[in-house]
């Protein structure tokens, strides 16, 4: 005669198995959430060397300048997401991610913002040292920093008056600009800064020299950079670099040189 108790010994030992293994699951998930905050660890990333935040400047704005300490406190009483709405309030934080680990220490995941250019102000705000603000690659603006200054190429103009978002499509040709400035090592030591009008017509003015270099419209950028190539290998060599004053680039197959 068959047995069935073989089967039903397996089955037992199976499910008293999984009994014990969901016992211990939940236990420590009870105990961890009943467990309190042991300690703060801030870990930051340093994009190309970027320093905009020290680890100071985190913990104020995480415990809300010192008001929610959170040292001692359960998880289970600690909102972590409305944590990180909190540091996300500091616009030198790109993103952020807060989760705890076996030992009870909250651990805090920064990425700071990465500049592509910075702006420089108009009137009496420009005369402060502090005054201005960064331009991610994105197209938004973040505030400057105390600690650190990022060497990046400047804008000005009437462009950047109210200092809107540059993230819309029309302005992805100027964000493209800035990229390109930015990525070359040759354009990043010749261009000091960029001026945008109210049209949207760009002029550079480089390092070295007074010439103003006018782009025009930020579009077929190749074609018109390499047109100041040849202006800076061909015609400075023989001309000299105070020979002119404004070098135009925006019209197809010219340089015009005044």
């Amino acid at each position: 005669m068959f047995s069935i108790f073989p089967l039903n010994r397996t089955f037992i030992l199976t499910v008293a198995g999984l009994s014990i293994l969901v016992g211990l699951i939940a236990f420590t998930e009870h105990r961890q959430n009943h467990r309190q905050c042991e300690g703060i660890d801030i870990r930051m990333d340093e994009v190309d060397g970027h320093r905009f935040l020290n680890r100071n400047d985190v913990l104020k704005t995480l415990t809300n300048e010192g008001a929610d300490p959170l040292l001692g406190d359960d998880y289970a009483d600690m909102d972590l997401k409305l944590l990180e709405k909190r540091l996300k309030q500091n616009g030198l934080i790109k993103s952020c991610q807060l989760y705890r680990d076996l030992k009870g220490i909250l651990i805090a995941d920064i990425k700071q913002q990465r500049p592509l250019a910075r702006l420089v102000p108009d009137g009496d705000e420009a005369k402060s040292a502090y005054a201005g603000y960064y331009l991610t690659e994105e197209g938004h603006w973040f505030p400057l920093s105390l600690n650190y200054t990022a060497r990046v190429v400047l804008v000005s103009g009437p462009y950047f008056s109210e200092r809107k978002s540059l993230t819309t499509e029309k302005n992805q040709p100027l964000l493209e600009l800035l990229r390109q400035i930015e990525k070359d090592p040759f354009w990043k030591a010749q261009v000091a800064q960029v001026v945008v009008d109210r049209n949207r017509e760009v002029t550079l003015i480089p390092q070295v020299g007074d010439c103003l270099i006018e782009i025009g419209q930020p579009v077929e950028l190749e074609s018109k950079f390499e047109k100041i190539k040849l202006f800076y290998k061909h015609i400075l060599p023989l001309k000299g670099w105070e020979r002119y004053r404004r070098v135009s680039v925006q019209y197809r197959n010219q340089i015009v040189c005044e």
